[in-house]
């Protein structure tokens, strides 16, 4: 991202702040769409980010990380909504969905993954997307989510194998 047009931003300058925007959200979109399913959560996820991104501007000490900044918050934020939502009971034997209620036909292979994450309880693809995508490790993970490291760790062992079973069902 351009340094002087974070700098605009900062001066709540509206034109820079919609450049930004129309930069980054394509990105953000993406990472919230592997945390929720929900389009208006996703679109009420972005909405508190870039508020949160353009107010807290002034706490970005290297301009030259602004994207990895941003989409740490994107990440908080996700988590954030999923708390809200009380839908990250991280249990096993929770919201389980079998294989057979995947319709065959909506699986293309270049969004599978992140399609059939969906299918995953939301516990388990949380800690899946933080360990999997978002690089976070296990301790951090536990921290995050007020769970133990073992907790983290089973729940993402899960998360490969259900991915796993899904995708073999599926032969991707």
């Amino acid at each position: 991202m351009e340094h002087e047009l974070l700098i605009a931003c900062q001066r709540n300058d509206r034109n820079a702040q919609r450049k930004v925007y129309e930069k980054m959200a394509g990105k953000l979109y993406s990472v919230c769409r592997r945390y929720l399913k929900n389009d208006e959560d996703i679109e009420e996820v972005l909405a508190d980010t870039f508020y949160k991104i353009f107010t807290k501007l002034d706490q970005l000490q290297n301009p030259d990380i602004f994207e990895a900044w941003a989409k740490k918050i994107t990440v908080n934020e996700c988590l954030q909504k999923l708390r809200v939502m009380k839908a990250l009971h991280i249990s096993l034997d929770e919201n389980l969905v079998e294989s057979s209620d995947i319709p065959a036909e909506s699986i293309s292979f270049e969004k599978d993954i992140l399609k059939l994450l969906n299918f995953l309880p939301e516990g388990c693809r949380a800690i899946f997307n933080l360990f999997a995508i978002e690089g976070y490790p296990h301790k951090e993970i536990a921290t995050m989510l007020s769970i133990s490291e073992g907790t983290s760790k089973s729940q993402l062992n899960f998360a490969r194998k259900k991915l796993q079973e899904l995708l073999v069902n599926h032969n991707i």
